[in-house]
């Protein structure tokens, strides 16, 4: 139990380290090459993030569960998958030389993609590697390599930026570093723990790989289409230059997705043993909700009513079209947060397919409402489609959820209304504060609206306080939940 849990407690901060320092990170390349520029880098890397599903074709899931049953496997296993994905990747690579043309970017941003192909082969070897030492239950040697190789791309990217030439290219080629070595250290790890003939491919069994991978690869289609296609859509309806203003919203948004997965890591075994206990799973669902609630509420209503400030204080002025986006989008995260029991209780019954079939459904929803409302609105539209799908994706799930346990929406407002009304709160008196608080364009007192989130988390807690949504009863619940769980957290549906 000691070491699950501090495999969990690994892996969570190092993604905690990783993303704070990518966060860092893209905030400097935005505010160094411009709206325009940012667009074509956060475009042929979301390209090449989506066709990356291509090389690992679900494979890595099977590898890390198959493993984990039964660990004498992991040697042919990791063979096999890597006889697969030798196949897959110059399919995969041929595809992202390909596609750019039949979708009409620019010369500049085909060229950038062209350049990461590499990360994208790089990555995908990483991603075996790791998942093979997931599947060992070895989560630091993947701890440590994510944070070293986001530290490393930040360091030779910040050399890029300052010291040398502020290229596109050499903002890829700083990628590449990271990836690189993560795909190295990785492959020396698994070849000192299982030996270094586990790195030769192997092409039996992969028919039976291909078909146990199918559902997963399925579902990782579905979330990468529906992550990509709104910059897509922006690129093609208004241009790279939308796509800068908008991916400064996006990259803020959800570089908080983090921060429910280390206690569904905690949920999911938990709701695993409680499956045919319907009663008791209710309860932990609720509490779940509840402990989320009070994460994306501060976070959700806070940013809205400080997005202005944010964005001139992180990216600069000249991303102050993106102010509106990111007020509209940071909303996405309310159903995200939310969402995550859901697939938790549906995976830990052995619904995947539900979820699977939700997701599809979800893809389609935000592929439609893209193509609309980004010709209505522009780059909000972009934000509203984000809300829109993902709304649909709880409301789906939600609605399955409540034929097992059935749950009500009284009980799930019992749960989180407090919060969300606590939030509302806190936005509306930070609103009403803000005109009253002295600004200027330099010096100090550009920075005084930082005494607004003291006086709002004052507000939000009073708030809570007030509606009984802080409770002794909900905290003894969550703790109890996390000290008697262990380390199993399924994929996540919106990485």
């Amino acid at each position: 139990m000691a070491s699950l849990a501090r495999n969990t407690a690994f892996l969570t901060i190092a993604s905690i380290l990783q993303k704070a320092v990518a966060f860092l990170y893209f905030a400097a390349i935005a505010r160094t090459i411009g709206t325009e520029n940012t667009g074509s880098y956060f475009l042929a890397l979301a390209l090449v993030t989506t066709l990356g599903v291509l090389t690992d074709l679900g494979l890595n899931s099977v590898l890390i569960r198959d493993s984990a049953r039964n660990q004498e496997q992991t040697v042919m296993l990791l063979r096999h998958v890597f006889g697969l994905k030798l196949i897959a990747a110059p399919i995969a690579a041929i595809v992202a030389i390909l596609l750019p043309k039949l979708l009409g970017y620019d010369v500049e941003t085909s060229f950038l993609i062209l350049l990461a192909i590499p990360v994208m082969l790089a990555d995908s070897i990483s991603l075996t590697m790791y998942g093979a030492l997931r599947g060992a239950q070895e989560l630091r040697y993947e701890s440590l390599g994510i944070f070293l190789g986001q530290t490393f791309t930040t360091i030779v990217g910040v050399i890029v930026l300052f010291l040398v030439d502020a290229s596109l290219p050499m903002l890829v080629l700083a990628l590449l570093i990271g990836s690189v070595w993560n795909a190295v250290y990785s492959s020396y790890q698994i070849g000192k723990r299982f030996g270094f003939r586990t790195l030769v491919p192997s092409f039996a069994q992969s028919r039976i790989l291909l078909v146990a991978a199918f559902p997963f690869f399925l579902a990782a289609v579905f979330v990468k289409i529906y992550s990509f296609v709104d910059s897509y859509t922006l690129g093609v309806v208004i241009g790279a230059s939308a796509v800068g203003l908008y991916s400064v919203a996006y990259k803020l948004t959800y570089a908080f997705q983090f921060l429910p997965l280390a206690f569904i890591g905690a949920l999911y075994p938990k709701m695993s043993s409680l499956v045919g206990k319907p009663v008791e799973l209710k309860h932990v669902f609720l509490d779940a909700q509840w402990y989320l609630a009070l994460l994306v509420s501060p976070i959700v209503f806070g940013i809205f009513a400080l997005a202005p400030e944010i964005i001139g204080l992180v990216y600069g002025g000249e991303y102050a079209e993106s102010m509106l986006p990111l007020s509209v989008l940071i909303f996405v995260l309310i159903p995200i947060f939310f969402d995550f029991p859901v697939g938790s209780l549906l995976n830990a019954s052995g619904r995947q397919s539900v979820k699977t079939a939700i997701m599809g459904v979800t893809m389609i929803v935000n592929f439609v409402a893209n193509m609309l409302f980004i010709r209505w609105y522009g780059i909000v539209g972009a934000s509203i489609a984000g809300c829109v799908s993902f709304v649909v994706m709880f409301g789906l799930g939600a609605f399955m959820v409540r034929k097992q346990i059935a749950i009500t929406l009284r009980d799930w407002m019992r749960s989180v209304g407090g919060f969300l009304f606590a939030g509302v709160m806190m936005a509306c008196a930070i609103l009403l504060l803000k005109p009253f608080i002295p600004s200027a364009e330099v010096g100090v007192l550009r920075y005084s609206w930082l005494v607004l989130i003291p006086f709002g988390a004052a507000v939000f807690g009073v708030s809570a306080y007030a509606t009984n949504a802080l409770s002794a009863m909900h905290v003894r619940h969550v703790m109890t939940l996390v000290r008697q769980s262990s380390y199993g957290t399924p994929p996540a549906p919106h990485e």
